[in-house]
């Protein structure tokens, strides 16, 4: 009886050590959910340094249930969401190691990953090694959510608003992907006007000085907004940071002026972009802010350092948006001999590229009259989109991903259009 006595306190010890099982998350973050099912009520995100327990020792639905904040929140995780650096033979050969802490020639990698020479990565986390591994570990939230702005237009091209969920779905390689959340709600709007100052825009300057004062008046007391004016690689200035001061950019946006040299698009846009894409971001789903670059230029680019493709693989790292206005009528439409395309023609794929795969929008302007009407629509265009985000499901790391997004027809067969970035390049795994 006394033994029976010894095992049954066993049991009960055992228990309730694997089911408070301690962690810490080191990698990006994942939501925590009110019940175990992708569209339960979010209770708050997951950071990165975040300590969390284990309340449940097994999934239950595809979740863990855990506490953070020292016990004070509880919810769950998505299972497939959680990785250990330790491997399920390590972990059950050693139960009661400490948790595994960086040391101090840990290097961080992609997605702010920091690997310790000491330590291997290994394949998710099941059941069993949740069961039987250490009482303390670390613990990663190894599958980021991913973010798509996206705008759904119809057959006449005019914005389509209050879609659910249920409307949408979203492919990553052709291979459908969970959607974990979508929202039409405002969201601050961080964006640069790159100007072109070259001399072949000297006769519309002063009308795109006018439409730039049309979009930056329409930011919101939330918005960011900064002016840059370029011509060759070493004149890319930033005549005025980000700044919610309207009277500041329409300050900056008269300073403009014309002067001559070779004209480098490609290195504004790729200077601008990684500004834009760095600045504020805290990577928190609650600090969420859609970010755009408005390109004004005739898209003839001279004399970048910058090759095209390095600026489309920075882009596919930047979640920012690219709206073009193309003054290319000027350009020669006659073939070159080298290419056998025209400077015309090979300005306006490049604009047009560059919009497509941002999400963005491209215009070419018939007339300097036209940039009124193009400055409202662009102001108009960035505040009626939609904000979704995936959790991606493909494992193999370290490639392009293309993205596609799929949006239901109307109640009348209407066709509609989401337009999105065209992908993403996906971290290595650990």
């Amino acid at each position: 009886m006394r033994f029976l006595t010894i095992m049954v306190f066993t049991l009960l010890f055992a228990f309730s050590a694997l089911a408070q099982k301690r962690g810490e998350v080191i990698v990006t973050f994942t939501y925590l959910r009110k019940a175990p099912e992708i569209t339960a009520e979010k209770i708050q995100t997951v950071q990165k340094g975040e300590k969390i327990v284990f309340e449940k020792s097994r999934l239950t639905n595809g979740w863990y249930y855990i506490s953070i904040a020292g016990g004070a929140v509880k919810g769950w995780i998505r299972g497939d969401t959680v990785r250990a650096l330790k491997n399920a033979e390590q972990a059950s050969q050693t139960p009661t190691a400490p948790a595994v802490k960086p040391s101090p020639q840990s290097k961080p990698t992609a997605g702010g990953i920091v690997n310790s020479p000491s330590v291997s990565p290994s394949p998710a986390v099941t059941p069993a090694v949740v069961e039987n591994g250490a009482d303390e570990e670390v613990v990663r939230i190894a599958t980021e959510e991913v973010s798509l702005t996206v705008r759904v237009v119809d057959e006449s091209n005019r914005p389509v608003n209050n879609l659910s969920r249920a409307d949408f779905k979203i492919y990553e390689d052709d291979l459908p992907q969970p959607i974990t959340s979508l929202t039409t709600a405002e969201v601050p709007i961080i964006n640069a006007l790159v100007i072109d100052n070259s001399r072949s825009l000297r006769s519309q300057l002063k009308k795109i000085i006018e439409a730039g004062k049309i979009i930056v008046g329409t930011n919101r007391p939330d918005d960011q907004s900064s002016i840059v004016r370029f011509v060759s690689s070493d004149k890319i200035e930033v005549i005025q940071d980000f700044t919610a001061s309207v009277s500041s950019l329409n300050n900056a946006l008269d300073n403009l002026f014309v002067e001559g040299g070779q004209t480098a698009v490609i290195d504004a846009v790729y200077q601008t972009a990684k500004k834009v894409g760095q600045y504020q971001n805290s990577r928190k789903k609650e600090d969420v802010r859609l970010r755009a670059l408005i390109l004004v230029s005739d898209g003839d680019d001279r004399a970048s350092s910058y090759k095209e493709e390095e600026l489309f693989a920075l882009l596919r790292d930047q979640q920012v948006q690219i709206y073009a206005i193309g003054f290319v009528n000027d350009l020669s439409d006659v073939p070159e001999q080298a290419s056998n395309v025209s400077r015309r023609e090979k300005a306006k794929t490049f604009l047009t590229r560059l919009a497509q795969e941002t999400g963005g929008k491209v215009y070419f302007p018939s007339s300097i009259d036209e940039l009124t009407q193009i400055a409202s629509d662009i102001s108009r265009e960035l505040r009626t989109q939609y904000l979704i985000s995936y959790s991606p499901t493909n494992e193999k790391g370290g490639s392009f991903r293309k993205i596609r997004v799929v949006v239901a027809d109307g109640a009348n067969k209407e066709k509609r259009t989401a337009l999105t970035r065209a992908g993403r390049n996906s971290s290595p795994k650990q």
